[in-house]
């Protein structure tokens, strides 16, 4: 606890002092361009990850990172995300999965939680990732199995995010972006989903395509259908 104070200490002389007017900007208000939704592994540091500053990044963090489909539970992720979306506007969403992930782990050795049942519960809401990896990935064993899992993962909580109403209103105009992203703990490396390749590529690789708006061909009226 020491460590923390003398750090809190250091924080207000080092940082804040030297930085008075970037802080009292802070107190006006806060405009993150993206929501980042990460594990609360404590080896994650969005902001270092990322290289922002406070006030660019929207933060959620839970055990593996989960985004809980729509209608599920009403709880903290779900007040956060369309708090976001609709009240901050951000631009971009990234789900970041990462190597080493007990949650993950846990996922798929549910024998290991019995004493965290709350833990097991809240995996739940990863059940699909778990299905999948368990009916596609049956020859993957130990390291492999697990790194499968963290990737199938975010693809998983990825789709749980369109599920969201305010999510998929801002998807359908255009003008939201959702990213899927792992980050390797003993590298530094962050890999991101490309829809085109279909895997996790090295984030230096990785080009997103801008969204679109949806767009339909216009239907004939039902009088126009039957020649009237």
């Amino acid at each position: 606890m020491q460590k923390l104070v003398r750090g809190v200490h250091k924080f207000q002389e080092e940082v804040v002092g030297q930085n008075v007017a970037f802080f009292e900007e802070l107190a006006k208000g806060q405009r993150p361009h993206t929501l980042f939704i990460t594990c609360s592994d404590s080896r994650i540091n969005p902001n270092l990850l990322t290289q922002t500053e406070p006030g660019e990044i929207f933060i959620i963090r839970n055990a593996g990172n989960i985004v809980p489909a729509h209608g599920s539970v009403v709880g903290g992720e779900a007040a956060t995300i369309e708090y976001a979306v609709l009240a901050l506007g951000v631009k971009d969403i990234v789900v970041c999965g990462h190597s080493h992930c007990g949650a993950m782990l846990g996922l798929l050795n549910p024998e290991s939680l019995e004493r965290l049942p709350a833990v097991r519960e809240w995996l739940k809401h990863a059940e699909a990732t778990r299905r999948i990896v368990m009916e596609n990935y049956d020859d993957r064993t130990g390291a492999e199995r697990l790194n499968v899992t963290i990737q199938e993962n975010v693809l998983v909580q990825m789709e749980s995010l369109r599920t969201i109403p305010a999510v998929a209103a801002r998807l359908a105009s255009g003008d939201l972006h959702l990213h899927g992203w792992v980050y390797k703990l003993e590298s530094g490396k962050v890999f991101a989903y490309s829809e085109e390749a279909g895997q996790f590529l090295e984030l230096a690789s990785y080009q997103p395509k801008p969204a679109q708006p949806r767009s339909f061909v216009a239907l004939p009226t039902k009088a126009a259908a039957v020649g009237k």
